[in-house]
């Protein structure tokens, strides 16, 4: 059974920092990508940051660019998301989504979500 467990979510202050974490297990197929998906209240979930797992290769939403770095640890089924200088428009849950090849396709997964919440 596929479970994502995100973690490193909390409360913090314009300016600050903070590292989500992704922990994919039971996962026996090829994982093609990981991303970081986040919803603010009353808006659609939209994707963050995603990495192609064999060629490390990234994408941002414009919004983060050079703010996030997304990152993974292939060993580990790891996936995690740095976060600098934060804004209060970054507050929201957010969660992990990786797309697995299966049966000749990409089927996808999801965690929980954590929340992060930016606020003076």
């Amino acid at each position: 059974q596929v479970q994502l467990m995100e973690s490193g979510g909390g409360l913090v202050q314009p300016g600050e920092s903070l590292t989500l974490a992704c922990v994919a297990s039971g996962i026996t197929d090829t994982i093609n990508d990981m991303g970081w998906f986040r919803q603010a209240p009353g808006k659609e979930r939209e994707l963050v940051a995603d990495i192609i797992v064999y060629d490390g290769s990234t994408k941002y939403v414009p919004s983060v660019k050079g703010r996030f770095t997304i990152s993974r640890d292939i060993a580990k089924n790891t996936m995690y998301l740095e976060m600098n200088n934060l804004k209060p428009e970054d507050t929201a849950v957010y969660y992990c989504n990786v797309d697995v090849w299966q049966n000749g396709g990409l089927r996808d997964y999801w965690g929980q979500g954590t929340q992060v919440t930016v606020s003076s």
